[in-house]
């Protein structure tokens, strides 16, 4: 049994998290679930329950415990667990990166590290707490008071307004043109791309490209339902554009992906749907 349940931000962490979550299943200590992540958002995800790895390189498996900065993707990242897990976290604007972390996006597309090398014992003490909290309601609130505590530790509690507009852009718009976009945000294309690498840590194009992807993957799962004009926007050049698209992204073609079934993937999905209607 696979369950997920999805909790919107306080008024004052509005500008920097998207969403808290928790996710859990009750499998059978030999069950393994193999999927993987494709996040617009760089997330902090606590492993509360379960044996989980990454593919740290091809063929590569690493274990993975405790909490642990995943960084934003260009590409699949590749995890399995096994047995019955429990993993929390919360989803980090990338608007409001730089108010959370000293160092630049960059350094964490497409991996995960430990938590505690950028927020240092403060990880701990959120772990702690987190161990002794009795609902979902204490465990959030728990990640929202470690997130307060580092706010007031890089003290720069400003968020980037031009970020903030691109991401409302990439999101409900993920067809722009580069120029377009940058034009409307009132930057030429080479500082738009500066701010995407230092708030994302991927080029304008990777974003829109994997935005536009998962604009597609979503339709596919259900959980949205463009008009038909809006769909044919999401359509590729030619079917080679689109398996291209889907093998970059999703590891698979398109007739694969739909017959898979990716329930770390989806729920993925389903977060960045519901992140949309709060937008």
């Amino acid at each position: 049994m696979l369950g997920s349940r999805n909790y919107p931000p306080p008024d004052d962490l509005a500008p920097y998290i998207r969403r808290f979550y928790v996710f859990d299943a009750d499998l059978p200590d030999d069950f393994v679930v193999q999927d993987s992540l494709l996040a617009e958002n760089a997330f902090v995800r606590i492993l509360l329950r379960g044996d989980w790895q990454w593919e740290a390189k091809p063929g590569q498996w690493e274990r993975a415990q405790g909490a642990l900065l995943f960084g934003s993707n260009s590409q699949p990242l590749n995890v399995r667990v096994h047995g019955a897990f429990t993993v929390i976290g919360f989803a980090i604007r990338p608007s409001a990166w730089r108010a959370l972390f000293s160092q630049p996006a960059s350094l964490f597309v497409n991996k995960l590290s430990p938590l505690e090398d950028a927020w240092g014992d403060l990880t701990r003490e959120m772990q702690d707490q987190i161990g002794a909290a009795q609902s979902d309601t204490a465990m959030v609130e728990a990640m929202c008071a470690a997130i307060r505590t580092q706010l007031a530790r890089i003290g720069r509690f400003k968020t980037d307004k031009l970020i903030q507009q691109f991401e409302r852009i990439a999101r409900l718009d993920s067809t722009i043109r580069i120029d377009s976009a940058a034009r409307e945000l009132g930057l030429s294309p080479r500082q738009m791309e500066r701010r995407c690498m230092a708030c994302y840590g991927l080029t304008p194009k990777a974003i829109l490209r994997r935005s536009r992807f998962l604009d597609m993957a979503e339709a596919m799962r259900g959980f949205s339902t463009p008009k038909e004009e809006e769909l044919a926007t999401l359509r590729y050049f030619d079917q080679s554009h689109l398996n291209r698209e889907f093998h970059r992204f999703a590891g698979m073609t398109p007739g694969r992906f739909r017959k898979s079934v990716t329930p770390l993937f989806t729920a993925g999905l389903k977060l960045r749907v519901e992140g949309k209607e709060i937008e």
